[in-house]
């Protein structure tokens, strides 16, 4: 840095001192400024929230978040194009209960029944899957582009006004210390700043409309996520129904009980009969 840059470094951070020790009155910007600086100091922390708040909305586990973002800075490492998808908590439903289902076999209802269930529950997984790449892609990253362009390009025009404030108040104050021409400049250079800074947050409160249309989108995208699911599990309604009704109407079967004993004598016979069996193979052969 030249000597005069680190001369300006050194007029701000006094003057700053001065302000905050001190409590010196720094120069004030119209009310007008000051709201739309405030407007966009919350925009941006919303924004923040936002994106924060929506990715846990969509992917409730930190866990499973934190394994899956490892595992996909992994793939980017290696190369690795196919990307790992969050485990849906329908999705981990719907396995253990066709798992079981299967176990339990066909002639059971209720293994019948979780198998149904089950089935269902891996559809609203993917439905679920769908809901999470549609706002990703249309409200999530426009936000994350927001945040990281037209709001870090604002945030700038603001630091720089706020720094050439600083010299202009440093250098106001020492008038007939310091020269006229440089009281001067860094007046010029503060309005300049004032400019650009105003105009860049006038401009993107002015057209605040596409963060409504953001909103809309993810709105649009939670509804059919939702008309989905229900259609999904009204169906599954309809047919739980149609076998409490099929089971109540069949006749109930007869259950005759062996005693321990008949058992005994029945696998005897079994065992007795497979090895005459094989006693009479080995004689033939």
């Amino acid at each position: 840095m030249s000597v005069a840059g680190l001369k300006k470094q050194f007029h701000k951070a006094s003057q700053l001192f001065s302000e905050k020790i001190s409590g010196a009155e720094g120069t004030k910007l119209d009310n007008d400024f000051q709201e739309m600086e405030r407007k966009i100091d919350i925009t941006n922390k919303v924004v923040a929230e936002l994106l924060s708040k929506t990715t846990e909305y969509l992917q409730p586990n930190p866990a499973y978040r934190a394994r899956l973002g490892m595992l996909n800075t992994m793939s980017k490492i290696r190369g690795q194009v196919k990307t790992t998808g969050y485990p849906q908590t329908e999705g981990l439903l719907g396995d253990a209960m066709l798992r079981y289902g299967r176990e339990l076999g066909e002639e059971s209802e209720f293994g019948n029944a979780l198998s149904d269930v089950g089935e269902c529950m891996k559809q609203m997984a993917e439905v679920k899957d769908s809901l999470d790449i549609s706002v990703k892609q249309n409200f999530i990253d426009p936000l994350q582009s927001l945040q990281d362009k037209d709001l870090k390009e604002i945030v700038y025009h603001l630091k720089k006004l706020e720094g050439r404030r600083l010299d202009y108040d440093y250098k106001k104050k020492r008038q007939g210390k310091i020269p006229d021409e440089e009281i001067q400049h860094a007046v010029e250079k503060f309005e300049e700043s004032k400019e650009i800074a105003e105009k860049s947050m006038y401009n993107f409160l002015e057209n605040d409309i596409e963060q409504v249309s953001q909103l809309a989108v993810f709105i649009e995208a939670a509804l059919d996520y939702h008309r989905q699911s229900t259609q999904i599990l009204e169906d599954l309604h309809s047919r739980l129904h149609n076998r409490m009704n099929s089971a109540s109407s069949r006749p109930k079967r007869e259950h005759h009980s062996r005693s321990i004993l008949s058992t005994i004598e029945s696998n005897e016979r079994l065992q007795h009969n497979g090895i005459s069996s094989n006693s009479s193979i080995k004689l033939s052969g």
